[in-house]
C-alpha cells in the first residue's frame, strides 16, 4: 500500500537523476508509471529521440522489483510528442493523475556572451517543455476533476546565480505558468505546485568549480543533498493527501522542505502631486532603498550546510 495507489503517474525526465527517483518512488508507492527520458546529454536541445536506454532501464527496475511500468523516448519540447505520452498512460494503464517534470538541460554562460541558440534551446526545453506536458494533461485533468501537476523551477529564478540567465528566465516562466494553472484549476481539483531543488544531478555535476568554497560548496551537495529527498516531497504533491496543496512554490535541501513566499508588495511610496524623475531619485528611491532585495546569489540566502 502506498499514497499513490490506483494512480497513474507521468515522469519526464525520468530517466536519471531526481526524475528517476521520483519514477521509483511513485512505483514504491503503488502508481503506475510512464517513465520518459530522452536519453541525451545535459547539453542537449530534445529535438531528436535520443538513445532508449535509461527510460528502459528504469521502467524495467520497476518491474523487476514487481511494480508497473512502461517507457517513453520523446522530448517534452514536441506537444504531438507529449500528448503521445498521455496516449500512451491511457492505453497501457487506463487513466492518467499527475504528472513530475523534472526534464532539463543546461548551457550556462554570462549573459553577454549568451548565444540565441543557447538561449532557446533552454527555454524551449524547460518553459516550452513545461508548457507541453500542462497543456497536454490540462483538458484530462479537468474532466476527471483530478490531477497534479508538479513543476520544477529554481532558486536560479527565484534568487539568481550569475551565469544561467536563459535558465533562470525559463524557471521564472515556470513559476508564473503554474501560479495561473493552478488558480484556474481549483475549482476543478486540478492543482500545480512547483519544486526548487537541491540535489547532486548530472546538471549540478556539470557547473564548473572555480575556487575552494565552490568545490565545498559541491561536496557538501553532493553528499547532503540528494535526490531522493527531493522525490519524497514531487511524490507527496501527487497524492489524495495533498489535494489542499495547491499554487505553491516549494524547495527541497537535504531534509529541509522550505516554502518559498511569492511576489507581494513590500513597500509603496505616494506623492499627492506626482513623481518626477528628479523627485524619484531624491525622495522615492531613498524612501524604498532599505526593502531593496540585494543581488546576492543563492548562496547568500543559504549559507548554512544542508540539514
Amino acid at each position: 500500500m502506498g499514497v499513490l495507489d490506483g494512480k497513474v503517474i507521468l515522469v519526464t525526465g525520468g530517466g536519471n537523476g531526481i526524475g528517476r527517483e521520483c519514477a521509483l518512488l511513485a512505483a514504491q508507492n503503488g502508481a503506475k508509471v510512464v517513465v520518459n527520458d530522452l536519453g541525451g546529454g545535459l547539453s542537449d536541445a530534445g529535438t531528436e529521440t535520443g538513445d532508449a536506454g535509461p527510460a528502459a532501464k528504469v521502467a524495467e527496475e520497476i518491474r523487476a522489483a514487481g511494480g508497473e511500468a512502461t517507457f517513453n523516448t520523446e522530448s517534452v519540447t514536441d506537444m504531438r510528442a507529449v500528448e503521445g505520452m498521455v496516449e500512451q498512460a491511457m492505453d497501457t494503464f487506463g487513466g492518467l493523475h499527475g504528472v513530475i517534470n523534472p526534464a532539463g538541460i543546461l548551457r550556462d554562460g554570462m549573459f553577454h556572451k549568451m548565444s540565441e541558440a543557447d538561449w532557446k534551446a533552454v527555454i524551449d526545453v524547460h518553459l516550452h517543455g513545461s508548457f507541453n506536458v500542462a497543456r497536454a494533461t490540462i483538458e484530462h485533468f479537468r474532466e476527471q476533476e483530478d490531477g497534479a501537476l508538479v513543476l520544477f523551477t529554481s532558486t536560479s529564478g527565484l534568487i539568481g546565480n550569475i551565469g544561467q540567465a536563459n535558465y533562470a528566465a525559463a524557471k521564472m516562466g515556470i513559476a508564473g505558468l503554474s501560479r495561473i494553472v493552478a488558480m484556474e484549476g481549483a475549482r476543478k481539483n486540478v492543482r500545480s505546485n512547483i519544486i526548487a531543488p537541491f540535489a547532486w544531478t548530472r546538471m549540478i555535476a556539470s557547473i564548473p568549480v572555480k575556487d575552494e568554497a565552490g568545490r565545498e560548496r559541491v561536496e557538501r551537495m553532493r553528499t547532503g543533498m540528494r535526490a531522493e529527498q527531493v522525490a519524497q516531497l514531487a511524490i507527496t504533491l501527487c497524492a489524495d493527501g495533498a489535494r489542499d496543496v495547491n499554487g505553491q512554490i516549494f524547495s527541497v535541501r537535504g531534509n529541509e522542505v522550505v516554502l518559498f513566499s511569492q511576489p507581494r508588495p513590500v513597500k509603496s511610496v505616494s506623492r499627492l502631486e506626482g513623481w518626477t524623475p528628479e523627485s524619484l531619485i531624491e525622495h522615492g528611491f531613498s524612501a524604498m532603498q532599505g526593502s531593496f532585495t540585494d543581488l546576492g546569489a543563492t548562496t547568500s540566502v543559504f549559507p548554512y550546510p544542508p540539514v
